[in-house]
């Protein structure tokens, strides 16, 4: 079972969170066990996901507590305690709210809420996020705004999303990066279209490398 603190500890600890964005549940599948055969148990399946709810469902039916699953794009309370009935194990979004976060927190459950504004991090830390989302992080200056940002603000643990890709992963991390949310760089859209799900494999591997190689 992942608690709280062991959910978190995990996400740290493997420094990468991939989402699943992509247009149908039989794909997601697809995609989530390419993951798996990259070496990372961490899944993120969006609720831009035709049928997200179930599909974390079926995930967590399939996998159990092998695989960490979260929820994201979870914009409010309401949709956050769908996810998390569902038997998400934490839950991402890209805005925040007092609404949205005392819900997360109300359910023992991590939650990742998005902001961009040193205010902004600031706030949704105060409100009880356990760590922020910094997005849309590559739009902004990428690895040098989250150094800027962790200037200030060193006890935030920050999780860039947006524009994080193989070479801005490395640096991200060295900035201080609790995690990277990386959507595209690994969810390959051409790869998927062409039922190449090595390719999503390899991908989930040079991140996974790229992280190991920064942290020592």
């Amino acid at each position: 079972m992942w608690d709280k603190k062991k959910a978190l500890k995990h996400i740290h600890d493997t420094g990468l969170i991939p989402i699943i964005r992509v247009e149908s549940a039989e794909v997601a599948f697809k995609v989530a066990d390419a993951f798996l055969a990259g070496g990372i148990n961490i899944v993120e399946v969006t609720m831009s996901v035709p049928g997200a709810i179930d599909v974390v469902k079926q995930l967590v039916e399939q996998f159990g507590n092998k695989v960490l699953i979260g929820t994201g794009t979870v914009v409010n309370g309401k949709m956050a305690i769908e996810a998390i009935k569902a038997g998400s194990d934490f839950i991402v979004s890209p805005n925040y709210s007092r609404d949205l976060i005392e819900t997360v927190i109300g359910r023992s459950k991590p939650v990742i809420p998005g902001a961009l504004t040193p205010t902004e991090i600031y706030e949704a830390y105060t409100m009880g996020a356990d760590a922020v989302k910094v997005f849309p992080c590559g739009n902004v200056g990428g690895a040098e705004y989250l150094k800027a940002i962790r200037g200030p603000l060193p006890q935030i643990p920050l999780v860039p999303t947006g524009g994080v890709e193989l070479d801005t992963a490395g640096p991200m991390i060295d900035a201080g990066a609790f995690a990277l949310g990386v959507g595209s760089a690994i969810t390959d859209r051409k790869a998927i279209k062409e039922s190449r799900y090595e390719v999503i494999t390899e991908n989930v591997q040079k991140f996974l490398d790229i992280v190991k190689a920064h942290r020592k």
